[in-house]
């Protein structure tokens, strides 16, 4: 009688908390109070009880109602057992994610204070520098972006005071003119050490000979606006295969570029200036002891299309340095205008004192 009444006490205490895992040690109880003459069909009403109480946890405890009316100590231990499993594998992954972590806790006495920081092993704080993912925008964003800024230029271009209108023109041409010299540092090569070689040495008869010669004579080559390139220097070993002298004719050509092409064209082809003219054409004289070299064209010397293409930023960059300098012109002259606009309004203010004294 004292048995039942414990069993049904235990199972009103705990009938909020029941499991199919709390049920373990309820096994056990009444394993251990075997020794009791305890009614099969007893134990069987005792668990149908406790299964009514909990019908929402029934599918849990379902199993549980399947044991025998009397446990014996083979099923308790196989119950025991596999509690132990679940516990051991439970443990190791506490372990794991224990001795693998990267966390560390440290304790900190600054000003009298204890105070424990969580950080990594290395001793990087958690306050380092995040990684921050650029967000795409989207093309509308884009577009509103380049409308607002489209909006402060027009404001700026058609603003009354034509101060902000020289300052906007003037900080735009500027922009562009850092642009442009670095676009033109790509260009920019090397010279080779020039090789050391024997000038040859002409006389004033051989000069005079040369010069009619290369005048006679009706083949040239052309220096555009690419100026010189390797395709330059390679049509002059082509023309002195079978000529002593060649023509370079320079167009176009500003005042005093001529001498620099004609000082650039010896250093690459190592031939001899004879003669400059007056309508921008070099004249070259191959040399007595002449060998064609194997690589015609220099390493040293761009391409015709790098030629053409440093052209146009050259030409560029020039006519933004004459725009700025115009921009400038203009706005000395603003703020003269202004100086005198304001010395005249003085004078006048006090003319207008002196009479009416």
């Amino acid at each position: 009688m004292f048995a039942s009444s414990s069993i049904t006490g235990l199972a009103r205490a705990f009938h909020r908390k029941i499991t199919r895992d709390s049920l373990v040690p309820f096994c056990r109880l009444a394993h251990k109070v075997s020794d009791i003459s305890l009614s099969a069909t007893f134990f069987k009403r005792t668990l149908a009880c406790i299964a009514c109480m909990h019908k929402q946890s029934y599918s849990v405890s379902r199993p549980l109602l399947e044991v025998p009316y009397a446990i014996s100590a083979l099923d308790f231990s196989l119950v025991q057992r596999r509690n132990m499993l679940v516990a051991q594998s439970n443990f190791r992954k506490w372990i794991f994610s224990r001795y693998n972590s990267n966390t560390s806790v440290q304790l900190k006495t600054d000003s009298n204070i204890i105070k424990f920081s969580i950080g990594t092993h290395n001793g990087s704080s958690p306050k380092g520098k995040k990684t921050t993912k650029q967000v795409k925008m989207s093309k509308k964003a884009k577009l509103n972006e380049l409308r607002f800024y489209r909006l402060k230029a027009k404001k700026k271009m058609n603003s009354p005071n034509p101060e902000v209108r020289i300052r906007y023109k003037l900080e735009k041409a500027k922009r562009k003119e850092t642009w442009l010299i670095e676009k033109l540092r790509k260009f920019e090569i090397s010279k080779a050490p020039a090789e050391t070689y024997d000038p040859e040495i002409l006389t004033e008869e051989e000069k005079h000979y040369l010069k009619r010669t290369g005048e006679k004579k009706k083949h040239y080559v052309p220096v555009g606006r690419r100026g010189v390139f390797g395709g330059v220097v390679l049509n002059m070993h082509l023309h002195w295969k079978n000529h002593e002298t060649v023509k370079v004719i320079c167009r176009p050509c500003k005042p005093g570029q001529i001498h620099e092409y004609a000082e650039e064209l010896a250093r690459l082809s190592k031939g001899i200036v004879i003669d400059i003219k007056p309508n921008n054409t070099i004249i070259f004289y191959r040399g007595k002891n002449y060998v064609q070299p194997e690589m015609m064209s220099p390493p040293e010397t761009l391409s015709k299309n790098k030629a053409l293409e440093k052209y146009k930023y050259l030409q560029s960059l020039e006519h933004t340095s004459q725009f700025i300098e115009k921009l400038e012109k203009e706005l000395e002259e603003y703020h003269r205008h202004l100086a005198r606009y304001k010395q005249g309004k003085t004078y006048s203010s006090q003319d207008f004192v002196d009479n009416k004294l």
